[in-house]
This record gives structure tokens, sequence and C-alpha cells, in this order.
């Protein structure tokens, strides 16, 4: 798993998958110091740390956890339905080490439990107008990126007969499961949906969830350019790649706008 004190003691690439680990406040001084050195010279490492800086919603939800109980309900909150508990045992590790790492920012501890959960509280989505470039605009662009640099084989596409939605899902397999990249296109507002994760066992994992203003994504005629622009949201599934079967978009009403074979 990203994010394992494991992970911070390997060498050459692993080390890229320690920033996770670093984010939550887990590993010790040692660890947090050869990663700190790492970083000093990783543009990329630095960027994910830059992305879970942008997760300030966790905190709200973290804020009043208590260090001996609770972990439970936090952690389903996080996840619409975690694989055997992995959003328990992924915040029951943070509150373990929370009291120990006074050093590490809460900030960042928060940021660190919305990326490696991947959950539904983590909306990806682009705004327009002003002049700021806002911090759901930054993320919504490294998705992007992280789509446009995927492998042509990585990716899987589907067309709904019924609600003409597009769906296109890039997976690149990682230590602790999947990391999904949604385009979509040709979805209408107001909404709100999910990219569920469907297993060839029958499990369903949420991986992500955002809103659609009422202008829409993708849609070909669009009188605006921020109408005609596809949507991309990212997340992660416990899954690894080979154990999913199909990829689904659905609204909270419980639509399904489109589904897609993985």
């Amino acid at each position: 798993m990203p994010g394992s004190v494991q992970g911070a003691q390997g060498s050459g690439d692993n080390i890229h998958e320690t920033v996770g680990a670093y984010a939550l406040g887990i590993l010790d001084d040692a660890e947090a110091t050869q990663f700190e050195m790492h970083l000093a010279t990783c543009e990329w490492c630095g960027q994910q740390l830059d992305e879970l800086a942008g997760m300030e919603p966790m905190l709200a939800a973290l804020a009043d956890l208590p260090a001996a109980q609770g972990t439970p309900a936090i952690g389903e909150s996080l996840s619409a339905k975690p694989s055997t508990g992995l959003a328990d045992r992924l915040v029951g590790e943070v509150v373990q080490h929370r009291a120990k790492k006074s050093r590490r920012n809460f900030f960042m501890l928060a940021a660190g439990v919305a990326l490696i959960v991947g959950g539904p509280t983590a909306v990806f989505a682009t705004t327009g107008g002003g002049d700021e470039a806002p911090k759901d605009v930054q993320t919504f662009s490294a998705a992007k990126d992280a789509f446009t640099h995927m492998k042509a084989k990585e990716k899987v596409s589907g067309t709904d007969a019924a609600t003409q939605v597009t769906a296109t899902v890039g997976m690149e397999s990682k230590a602790w499961g999947t990391h999904a990249v949604l385009e979509l296109k040709n979805v209408k507002g107001p909404e709100k949906c999910s990219l569920i994760a469907v297993g060839k066992n029958g499990e369903r994992e949420t991986v992500t969830s955002w809103s659609v203003p009422e202008w829409g994504y993708g849609i070909k005629n669009a009188k605006t350019e921020q109408a005609r622009n596809p949507l991309y949201v990212h997340g992660g599934a416990a899954f690894t790649p080979d154990e999913i079967d199909h990829f689904e978009v659905l609204t909270f009403s419980g639509k399904k706008l489109v589904s897609v074979k993985a």
C-alpha cells in the first residue's frame, strides 16, 4: 500500500509511493528525513503533496475523531462500501499515530486520508469564471493529466444507448489496488454522480463522487467551452485491475448513466 511504512524503506521507484505515508504522518523521524531528501529533488512527489494539501473538507470529518473510538463511523462515511473494512483500517492507522506525530500538520493528515481512501467526499470538478484558479480546478487538471498520460491499453470506454453518456476509464495498477481516472462526456446537470467499481465477485466500491453543474460536461454542441469540455475525476479502489468486472456511473438517486466493461 502506498503510504505504508514499508514503502518508505524501499528504494528506487518505490519511494514515490511514500508520499501518502508522509502526508498521513505515520513515518518515524528517520523515514521522514529520508523521504524529505528525496522530495527536495522529485517534482512528481512535490506535485502529489501539493494535491494532498487541497483536501480541506476532510478536516471537518476528522477534527472531532476520538483517539480510541469512532473509527468505524468515520471509515463508513469516507467510502460507500469499502472492501473488507479498508476504510476502517486506514482511518484506524491514522488515529493510532496522530497523537505521536505532533510535528506533522493535521491539515496534511486529513488530506492523506482523502487520497488513500479515494472516497466520495473527495469531489473533483471544474469551475468557471473568476480571476483565481480554485483548488478544485487544480485537482481537475491533475486528473486530466493523469488520464492523458495513461496508455491506450489501460483505458476502457462505453456509451449508454439510452442516456448517450460516454465514459472512458483509465486504470493504473497500484500496490494498494487500482488508481482509476474517469473521462465523462454528454452528461447534463444539475446532478450528483458516483463512479462505482464492480468486482468479478459482485462486490461494489465507490471510487469517487462529484457534482455536475447545470451546464453539464462534454456536451458536443454546447454554446460555451465550459460545457463542451469533458469531466475528469479520479480516485482509488481496493480491487486490483484484474479483479474488476466493470464500472458504473450512477446518480445519487440510483439511475445508471453508463456502464463500462473493464
